[in-house]
């Protein structure tokens, strides 16, 4: 089932959000656990077990034991109101302090206390890691550490528990500026990926964000072109393969059927059509490996102007029967440029070809070559109908051709000036067309200079 592209957003924003408060909840529950296992060790200290919260008086005694060797004299270190319910035995299990004091008639004899073990704290006394006694503590002073460890851990767990609310808080605030954006961008990829190239995201969240959802809008703006560019252009070679299909293929069955003679005068026009054909197909392909750049280029000097000289007297005869004066200006000294010679001669020959074929009778194509500060130009200009301005950025593109002044009954299919500008870009020029003010449409193309 395909969820529509709102369900989708709001799918993969619940997702992201649960996965982030899971990870924040896995952080509250980590604090808490800490909490509790302190407050464990702490209880454990205080009901027999060995643990690292161990009462002072513990600490005190092993300390004096430690720098004495015994427990002779330890009356002197059981000062204050936190011994009075001290009892400290010996390793024997004697007693030596009798709630905080050493001069008890208890001292010395064995301790019974044991007896009743819920009414005291037993915490062993340790040194160098052998025992050395033990430190018992009454019920009454043993809930007073306990209250007093509480009374510690209390606020600590309060203030843990408000941080942990407010990581929680936070987590969901950053989710709501982070996770939107980087939700839409996932909907809108899904979407893509199922065929939708006019998916867009909106541009929003913090900077790495809005590049991210800015560089995917331009990423999907070309796919589209692209496929509308792909799409126009089988639509056109289809369209351009038609017309010269057809005619053959009337011709043909007036063959089969006798409604025409098989002479040269009848097969002509369907030779004719199959040469359209071959050219269409090699413009095809040249344009195609232009566009790839898998042509091969053979940059080596040459003289703009004996290239402009050559192909226009391969014109000249056809501007004659035309009526159409094809005149050649050169600069005095002009650069040497680095081309292909031969690619470079294909472009010229293109761009007179199709003046000649716009300009009306009795016009004037002329062909110019100067210098400019990046190399030579070649500046090819008519006074034909021109091109409407609209219609200029489309003059180099695949098979356009004007609606009106320059109409498909003139010819062509709208190949020569895409070629010619992958030609002229793939040496590293640049190629431009423009209305000239007189009257008619000038072209110009730049190569750079041979270092």
């Amino acid at each position: 089932m395909t969820l529509d592209p709102k369900t989708s957003v709001r799918h993969i924003r619940r997702r992201l959000l649960r996965l982030l408060l899971q990870a924040f909840g896995a952080i509250v529950a980590l604090i808490l656990g800490l909490m509790l296992i302190a407050f464990a060790l702490v209880v454990n200290g205080l009901t027999g077990g060995r643990s690292p919260f161990q009462p002072i008086q513990a600490r005190t005694l092993e300390a004096y034991y430690l720098g004495r060797g015994d427990w002779g004299g330890v009356g002197l270190i059981a000062q204050g109101d936190a011994w009075r319910s001290a009892t400290v035995l010996d390793a024997a299990g004697r007693i030596v302090l009798d709630n905080g004091r050493d001069d008890t008639a208890l001292i010395g004899q064995t301790y019974t206390g044991l007896v009743t073990p819920p009414s005291i704290a037993f915490v062993p006394l340790q040194s160098q890691g052998q025992p050395i006694g033990s430190l018992v503590i009454t019920v009454a002073e043993r809930f007073e550490l306990i209250g007093v460890v509480v009374g510690l851990l209390t606020p600590v767990t309060i203030v843990s528990i408000f941080l942990a609310l407010l990581t929680l808080l936070i987590g969901f605030l950053l989710a709501q500026r982070f996770l939107n954006p980087l939700a839409d961008v996932i909907a809108a990829a899904q979407a893509v990926a199922a065929g939708d190239l006019a998916a867009r995201v909106p541009v929003e969240g913090p900077g790495d964000l809005r590049s991210l959802s800015d560089s995917f809008n331009r990423m999907t703006e070309a796919l589209e072109r692209n496929d509308r560019e792909r799409r126009a252009m089988l639509t056109d070679i289809a369209h351009e393969l038609r017309t010269p299909l057809t005619v053959m293929r009337g011709k043909l069955e007036g063959f089969i059927d006798g409604v025409y003679p098989v002479n040269e005068s009848t097969i002509a026009p369907v030779l004719a059509e199959t040469y359209t054909l071959e050219r269409l197909v090699d413009d095809l392909r040249l344009l195609t490996l232009a566009e790839s750049r898998q042509l091969h280029f053979d940059l080596r000097p040459t003289d703009l102007g004996d290239l402009a000289a050559r192909a226009v007297s391969l014109f000249q005869a056809e501007a004659d029967e035309k009526r159409i004066a094809l005149t050649l200006a050169v600069a005095p000294n002009p650069p040497t440029v680095a081309a292909d010679a031969q690619r470079v001669s294909q472009v010229i020959g293109n761009l007179i070809s199709n003046a000649l074929r716009y300009v009306p009778e009795g016009g004037a194509v002329s062909v110019v070559i100067g210098r400019s500060a990046n190399g030579a130009t070649l500046t090819l200009s008519d006074n034909g109908p021109g091109v409407p301005e609209a219609d200029l950025p489309h003059l180099f593109d695949r098979f356009w051709r004007g609606e009106r002044s320059r109409a498909r009954a003139s010819g062509g299919a709208g190949l020569g000036l895409a070629i010619a500008r992958q030609l002229i870009e793939a040496q590293g020029g640049t190629i431009a067309a423009r209305n000239r003010p007189e009257g008619g449409l000038a072209v110009a193309f730049t190569l750079p200079i041979w270092k």
